[in-house]
Order: structure tokens, then sequence, then C-alpha cells
């Protein structure tokens, strides 16, 4: 097979691969078309690669968009599983709005920036003094209940199965889990009910590439959100070559095409 990633770090020791810069989209016009895949395209390249070049992308062109921010994956969550996931409201910055807050949200309560990750840009609200702090810098609004955890679950989702899962435990006492933060990693007590809720959710969205955290709480698990580029550490202290399950995922997927 030939492939053409626009993303070298993510694509390393995948055969039959060649690199384009993704702002050469159009002048590498012939790579393109002759690639069987194309491999980690960013947002704004996914519709002239699907619905104008025709080309096969990976990760799908679900990962992609709705993995674009929180907004849409939490949209998406909503219309497939909306009891797993924690209260939320999407507000545009207004006073309305941040009326509407303080009424439906006791403190504290949990803010987060809508483009983000490894942590950064997710804040714990305690009073109104935050909350206008925080909108001040957000034209969108996101926020969520908070739930008393200590640790989070990461599950990685890769072609059609969960590839790798663990627990990211915040031993410092912070607000935070991730690893980027200081958090933990163990692959111990993996519950199994959290591998198929992943499964069947990212089946019905069509997604083929995502790391999804979840917590647990109130007697259940609740997702967090999901990155369609997600950290590695679990899969370096496991052995597992990420590279390696796409690339016979993608085998696989279009032999039979």
């Amino acid at each position: 097979m030939k492939f053409v990633t626009f993303n070298p770090f993510r694509t390393i020791g995948i055969p039959g691969i060649q690199y384009v810069k993704p702002e050469h989209l159009f002048s590498e016009r012939e790579k393109i078309d002759q690639a069987d895949v194309c491999l980690f395209p960013e947002n704004w390249q996914v519709n002239a690669l699907v619905y104008g070049m025709k080309t096969p992308i990976f990760p799908s062109i679900q990962s992609i968009q709705l993995g674009f921010n929180k907004v849409e994956v939490t949209r998406a969550l909503w219309s497939v599983c909306p009891g797993h996931v924690p209260y939320t409201q999407i507000l545009g910055h207004s006073e309305d709005s941040i009326q509407k807050i303080l009424q439906n949200f006791p403190f504290p309560f949990v803010a987060k920036e809508i483009r983000n990750s490894m942590g950064n840009g997710v804040f714990l609200i305690h009073n109104e003094e935050e909350l206008r702090e925080y909108a001040e810098n957000n034209p969108t609004m996101y926020i969520q209940e908070y739930l008393e955890i200590d640790r989070d679950l990461r599950v990685c989702f890769v072609g059609d199965e969960v590839i790798a899962s663990y627990w990211r435990i915040n031993e410092s006492n912070s607000f935070h889990n991730n690893v980027a933060k200081g958090g933990k990693i163990s692959f111990e007590n993996i519950p199994q009910e959290a591998i198929e809720l992943v499964t069947e959710t990212a089946r019905a969205l069509g997604i083929d590439h995502a790391g999804f955290d979840l917590v647990f709480a109130n007697d259940q698990f609740y997702f967090l959100e999901f990155n369609t580029l997600f950290g590695n550490q679990g899969f370096q202290q496991l052995g597992i070559s990420i590279e390696q399950k796409i690339y016979k995922y993608l085998q696989t997927k279009h032999s039979t095409m």
C-alpha cells in the first residue's frame, strides 16, 4: 500500500509512506492521488481530501471533525450516550449566560477552554469572580459539574478495538490527573465495563483513532472527552507500537474494499 502522511511523527515506521507538508496539499496533488490512504490530515484539509479529492483518510473524518474541540466532542457524546456525560452547558459569553451558570451550577464547578489538551485550559471555579475572569477570556463558555475523583481512565481506541487502557492517578491532591500534570499511570484493575462502553461509543460515532477519558462517579462511568491526537506514554510502558496497529488495521480495511 502507498501512504501519504501529513504528520510524520505519528507514522514513524509505517512502510510505503511519503511525507507531504499540510500547506502543500494542493501543490503536491500527484502524490495524494497515488496514495491509497492519507494519514493524519489537519482539520482544515479534511473536506478537500474527502469530498473533493475522494481520498481515503485516517483517522476517519468523524474522528477528526468530532474530536476538533470539546463542543463537538460533547455534542457527539450527547447524541449516542447522553447518560454518560456529566451535566454540561455550552453557552456564549453574555451576562445572561453568567447568570444562568450561577443559577444552575453550585460551586465549585469546572470551566474549560474548548480547544486545549494535556490538562491545560481546565479550571475549577470556586466563586463568581473566578467565573467572570474565565468568561472574559472565553467567548464560548464550557461549564461542567464537578465530580470528586482522584483518577481518570484513558482508553485508546485504534482501528476497531481498544488497544490500551490505563488509569491516571492524582497523587498530589491537585485538580488535574493528566500525566503531563504529574499524574501516575497504572495498568491495574481496568474495568471491562469501561472498555465495552468505549468500544460501543467509538463504533457508533465512526471513530477509529482516539483517546477517551472517563471517570467513575455516582456508581457509573462518565466521558470527559476524547482526543484524536493523544499522548503515547502508556504505549511506551506497555511496549505497544501504535504505528503497527494502524498499519495492520489499514491493510485489513482496504484489502476488503
